[in-house]
């Protein structure tokens, strides 16, 4: 199991505080080695906020021999789930003991490291707001929807309403029938298996039961998924497809950004973009060429299209945070003064992945934002070239028709 902020803690049967974790996860543990709900809650909003994807897991090394099963022994440890919900952990897969797959009556013995993937603590509400959703799928079990630019997908701190989960949860209420899934419920995430960003548009799915979340995020953790972007960008890359393989971390001194880190904080993250299109600027554009890529990702980390692209000089049109500029309809060759894209111009197209209870293969594209669609359709009456690169999945006319 790929662990992100991983604490271990003391877990004998006497009551201690937990021992041997670094001190960005040793928080997690309270007095008795058992985990701290408030801890853990403020853990996920932190990587809300930050729109990080990264499991949070907790390991306990046993000291001594328990005459416990494994169920049992979590529900001390966990204290806020109860044993059924633990039990459906187990039969999920996340949780390991001595790295191999348990069942809920395995009984533990010294030395062993138990290994969980927590969600955050059940409970609390979300208020149903009715919000325009493109609805791509939906079955009992999922929903796979079109993300509009500018919608966040859960409630924070500063943004309670106005969420695509607050639509999601309308849309259940009063149209389709059936609820988000428990899991992430006390940080007003129900539901929510993976995230784009507010400005980022595109394919993303939620689940609607525990058990089709569960394997749904393991899909996601495994990077047994394919998820495939467009994103306008500018200039022209030196190469037409390569992979970028640039360890990413925080920034060093810009709190929301990410950035390339060669330290030990930067974590591997890979992308292979493809170039489909490449325009001639149009008279009076200073800043060179533009180019539609296609981006295949291999791992997920946070802002990693665009840290990436910023970092080969070819940074996503209207992304200001990573060195893209606002542009206007008569910057790309139209005649209107007025602001285009404002945000960044980058689109999650198709979202593969199987169905959580059937394995069915599923795929899903999601067509391009107007916004986008406008943008391409100006440049394309300055296109230079279309290459014809292996491996691009995407067929563009379908996803932007009338550009």
């Amino acid at each position: 199991m790929t662990a992100g902020d991983t604490t271990t803690g003391d877990a004998d049967s006497r009551e201690s505080e937990g021992g041997g974790a670094d001190d960005a996860t040793e928080r997690l543990l309270g007095a008795g080695g058992a985990v701290d709900r408030d801890a853990l809650f403020a853990l996920y909003e932190k990587q809300a906020g930050e729109d990080d994807e990264t499991p949070v897991c907790v390991s306990f090394r046993l000291f001594r021999d328990l005459d416990k099963r494994l169920d049992k022994y979590l529900v001390d440890r966990v204290p806020f789930l109860s044993r059924t919900q633990i039990q459906k952990l187990i039969d999920e897969e996340a949780v390991t003991v001595n790295g191999r797959r348990p069942k809920a009556s395995t009984k533990l013995h010294k030395n062993d490291l138990v290994v969980a993937t927590l969600p955050p603590p059940p409970s609390g509400a979300i208020q149903p707001e009715e919000i325009p959703l493109d609805i791509l799928f939906e079955d009992e079990h999922l929903i796979v929807l079109n993300k509009q630019p500018g919608l966040i997908v859960h409630p924070a701190r500063a943004h309670k309403s106005g969420t695509l989960i607050n639509g999601l949860a309308w849309h259940f209420k009063h149209v389709s029938g059936g609820q988000l899934s428990a899991v992430g419920e006390e940080f007003a995430r129900p539901g929510v298996v993976h995230r784009l960003d507010k400005w980022t548009s595109g394919a993303i799915v939620a689940a609607k039961n525990d058990t089709a979340h569960w394997r749904l995020g393991k899909q996601f953790e495994h990077r047994r998924t394919d998820k495939r972007y467009l994103a306008l960008i500018h200039g022209e890359p030196s190469s037409d497809i390569d992979l970028i393989d640039l360890p990413l971390g925080k920034h060093p001194t810009v709190r929301e950004k990410y950035a390339v880190r060669f330290d030990q904080t930067g974590k591997p993250s890979q992308t292979i973009y493809r170039v489909r299109e490449v325009y001639d600027a149009p008279p009076g554009w200073p800043y060179g060429r533009f180019s539609l890529v296609e981006l295949e990702l291999k791992t997920g980390r946070t802002h990693q299209i665009r840290v990436h692209l910023s970092h080969l000089k070819h940074s996503i049109v209207g992304d200001d945070m990573y060195g893209g500029r606002h542009v206007t309809e008569k910057d790309l060759g139209g005649n209107a003064e007025t602001t285009l894209l404002a945000r960044q111009a980058l689109h999650a197209t198709t979202l593969a992945f199987r169905h959580p209870m059937t394995e069915a293969p599923m795929t899903f594209t999601a067509p391009l934002a107007p916004d986008l669609v406008r943008a391409i359709g100006l440049l394309r009456q300055r296109l230079v070239r279309r290459p014809e690169i292996p491996g691009a999945t995407i067929a563009l006319d379908a996803v932007m028709p009338g550009a």
